[in-house]
């Protein structure tokens, strides 16, 4: 269960948009939600004492702003009735975000986007990609002016379609580790509704080249054998799934296949459209999009080869990134940084 919810702000309706979430969440777990600003120096303090006596009164000005602003935010009615707690810290944002959420044992990152233009710079290497690649917990990303699943019904044009949300797998073990919390996140959103989760995987289709070359024909021969396993695979780990879930998280699981050249837009067209070309079609589509990703091994392209990036930047759906446990946790979160001050 997702009991310590961390959601960082920076003073913008925008970042405030995921409060009604994250005190949702933490009702249904009987848990909290941690508020964090970070405070940022736009320059270092120089060699003279006067530059920083004065850095220093303007650091202190910005953490007492902070702070006030957080427990404003604190008090407010989406939070009320939800223990709630502030810190401010200054650093590096992406750095101190990650590091709170290890040294406070969060269980969930809440993030907001800031929409197509500043998303996209999010997506190529700001705070959220940061975040989502290094995080040692699941990261949910939400997207500014959609749809915030804070209701078990979240889509207002859609009144009887109950929190539902596709898994993307592509047959590894390490993809399967977003199953768990995308679970655990969807049961607790549509309670006492019975939500759903949708698992797919996209099989390759021959591109222009394959066409242009002739080889069209042995590359379609190999998709039909990968469409096989697909099938084979992701029906089994619903069933398996159906067995496990059902009664503990009253889930409903379904499955289906894609077939395209691009990864990432039929993963978008699965669970914004519900347009797959096996299995079951989600009609209208899906709430959230959830996947697992890191930095090396199977999944490795799915971060650096930009199909988790190209989501982040398309996409319109919240997107819940996990990385997955196996993965060596020795990353820069472990290295100190040079000044950090809490109030809460």
């Amino acid at each position: 269960m997702f009991k310590r919810i961390l959601v960082p702000l920076d003073g913008s309706i925008r970042a405030e948009q995921a409060i009604p979430l994250a005190a949702r969440l933490a009702q249904a777990s009987g848990g909290s939600v941690l508020l964090l600003r970070v405070v940022t120096t736009p320059i270092e303090f120089g060699p003279y004492l006067r530059q920083s006596v004065l850095m220093r009164e303007v650091v202190d000005a910005d953490i007492a702003h902070a702070a006030k602003y957080l427990s404003n935010v604190a008090r407010s009615d989406d939070l009320r009735g939800t223990e709630t707690r502030v810190a401010v810290f200054t650093g590096s944002e992406a750095l101190t975000i990650i590091e709170t959420a290890r040294d406070q044992h969060i269980d969930l990152i809440l993030l907001t986007s800031h929409g197509d233009t500043g998303f996209k710079r999010w997506a190529l290497g700001s705070v959220a990609q940061k975040v989502a690649r290094h995080s040692p917990v699941p990261v949910l990303v939400l997207r500014e002016g959609e749809i915030v699943p804070s209701h078990p019904y979240p889509d207002a044009t859609r009144p009887l379609h109950a929190m539902s949300a596709v898994v993307a797998l592509d047959g590894s073990a390490l993809s399967e580790a977003a199953l768990f919390p995308a679970a655990q996140l969807v049961a607790a959103l549509a309670a006492p509704a019975q939500g759903s989760l949708h698992l797919t995987r996209v099989v390759p289709r021959p591109g222009v080249d394959a066409l242009l070359s002739g080889r069209d024909r042995m590359d379609l021969l190999q998709r039909d054998r990968a469409l096989e396993e697909a099938m084979s695979y992701v029906s089994k780990r619903a069933d398996d799934l159906q067995n496990r879930l059902e009664a503990a998280l009253n889930l409903a699981i379904t499955w289906s296949v894609a077939v395209d050249v691009d990864v990432a837009e039929a993963l978008i067209r699965v669970a914004e459209q519900g347009r797959a070309d096996a299995g079951a079609c989600v009609v209208g589509g899906c709430d959230l999009l959830a996947l697992a990703t890191h930095g090396r091994h199977g999944l490795r392209r799915w971060m650096l080869g930009s199909v988790t990036e190209r989501i982040l930047g398309a996409t319109k759906l919240p997107l819940l990134i996990v990385r997955p446990l196996q993965e060596d946790q020795t990353s820069a979160t472990s290295k100190p940084i040079a000044e950090k001050t809490a109030t809460s």
